[in-house]
Parts: C-alpha cells; structure tokens; sequence
C-alpha cells in the first residue's frame, strides 16, 4: 500500500506539468500542443481566468521566449570566442523570466515557491506581468505584438521606445503577433471538433 501510494504521488506531481521539459512536437499547431501537453493548457485558462490574458497570447510569447521548454536557459558567452564567462543573462524557464523580475513576482504574488520551470507558475507570471504592462502602459492584453515588446524590453524600456531601434525586435513581435493569431484561430477550430 505505501509503495502505490508514493507511486500515485509521482504520477499525481508528473501530470502537473513538471519534469517533462522538453519542447512539444508539432509547435505550429496549438491544438496539437494543448493535446500533448493538456497541463500547458490548463495552466494557461487558469492564467486567462485570472489576469485575462488570452491563452493564445500567452502561447506566442512562450513560443517565443522558450519554444515550451521548461528548462530553457540563454547561451553562453565566451571571451576570446573559447573561454566561458556566463550566460547572456538570468532568464531561464518557459517564461524566460529574469532573476529580478521573477522575485518582484514572488514577492507580488505571495508565492515564495514559484518556479520558473513549473508552467503553471510561469503562465501566472505572464499574466501577471501583461496585466501590469496593460495598467501601466494601457497595452490590450491580446496585442500579443506590444505586450511582448514590454515583456522582453521592460516596462521602462518600452515607454522609452527602446524598441524602435532595434529593427531586429520589432521583426520578432510582428511574428509573435502573427502566431499569436495563428494559434487563435486553432484554438478556436480544435474546441469545435
């Protein structure tokens, strides 16, 4: 009986969402995503319940920041090209959340024991994060485009423009945008079948 138990209690923790933390396999079709991975799914109506950021919103920008992966970290930098000296910087998990922001978080939350490589954690970061950038900048929750510059420049760097010179980012939100629209339409074609 305890080892069913214990064993009920790791499939109970895995069904979660955690531990699995590779990227699901067909990332152009959201239907296929919430199939495989329904706890990605749950997690993102339960982020839209609360901070009303629409699941695909939220979707394009976890594509975008971390292609679904949990673990998900950036690159290494190296000097002279060989010698390692850190990662470009501290975002890591399906959020890409930075060490500073992901605390302001924890602490906004009451949620101490938030983690970035849990999804539904993650998801109620980003909803967490657009509904501010929605009160402080007046950015729709589902311009998917706007609300990934803030993400990724900051609230302060996007009410700078900081964005407006980087033509390279203003490329990536026109197509976190685009898939942001892509994974509407799915979503709404897959609830109907």
């Amino acid at each position: 009986m305890n080892r069913l138990l214990k064993l009920a209690i790791v499939g109970l923790v895995a069904s979660c969402g955690g531990g699995n933390f590779s990227a699901p396999r067909q990332l152009d079709n959201a239907c296929a995503i919430a199939g495989e991975r329904p706890a990605y799914l749950r997690a993102m109506r339960a982020t839209e319940r609360k901070w009303g950021v629409p699941v695909h919103v939220q979707m394009a920008t976890m594509y975008q920041e971390s292609k679904f992966i949990g673990d998900a970290r950036t690159p290494h930098q190296y000097a002279l090209g060989v010698i390692p000296v850190g990662r470009q910087s501290s975002a890591f998990g399906y959020s890409q959340a930075l060490d500073g922001t992901w605390e302001e978080y924890q602490r906004a939350s009451g949620n101490r024991r938030a983690r970035r490589d849990n999804i539904r954690d993650a998801t109620d970061f980003m909803g967490w994060y657009m509904d501010g950038s929605q009160r402080q900048l007046g950015l729709s929750k589902r311009d998917a485009a706007s609300q990934y510059l803030a993400y990724h420049e900051g609230r302060g760097g996007f009410s700078r423009g900081s964005h407006n010179s980087k033509p390279w980012l203003m490329r990536v939100a026109g197509q976190v945008g685009q898939r942001s629209e892509m994974y509407r339409q799915q979503l709404a074609s897959c609830r109907r079948a």
